[in-house]
């Protein structure tokens, strides 16, 4: 196996993988964390609160790093595949800007900014805006890498130099 082969796996499987574990965190806090900790008084909800963002914060960050880094990796290998194919950069162009977002409001959440202190006491409802947005991202992803390059070969896109340009001057037979 070629190293530039080894290296494009290598590069989708971490951020296949990235992925899958901070999504399914977010699931699972959102779904399974959330409201078990309803069931808790107010000092213990806090204390765990503390020790579950103090631990998160690491795979959201270091998450945010490898999604960059091999996002964008990932991004420019494919870049040749797609030249004027308007549809994969629009797809991809929105999945990378709804990544920003979902960055964004993971990086609050588990911040400690008191600008954003409001957004953390309303967890629930980013968390569920994060889970909408990562599975928009992740169908949008399975659309492009099923879907593949759909581009025109320039054997069969029509010359310029074909054009018939119009004239003034009345046609003659």
């Amino acid at each position: 196996m070629d190293l530039q082969i080894a290296i494009d796996v290598v590069s989708r499987i971490v951020h296949v993988s990235t992925a899958i574990a901070l999504v399914g965190g977010t699931v699972f806090m959102l779904f399974v964390l959330l409201p078990a900790t309803k069931e808790l008084s107010d000092a213990e909800h806090d204390k765990l609160r503390v020790s579950v963002n103090r631990i998160w914060k690491r795979f959201v960050h270091i998450g945010i790093a490898l999604f960059l880094v091999t996002g964008f990796y990932n991004f420019f290998r494919a870049l040749p595949d797609h030249k004027g194919d308007g549809l994969y950069h629009a797809l991809i162009g929105t999945k990378i800007i709804l990544a920003f977002v979902i960055f964004f409001i993971a990086s609050i959440l588990v911040g400690r900014s008191d600008r954003f202190e409001g957004m953390r006491k309303g967890r629930e409802k980013w968390l569920k805006v994060i889970v909408l947005l990562a599975a928009i991202v992740v169908a949008m992803s399975g659309f492009v890498k099923v879907r593949g390059g759909k581009i025109i070969p320039a054997e069969a896109a029509p010359a310029v130099d074909s054009v018939p340009i119009a004239s003034d001057s009345p046609a003659t037979p």
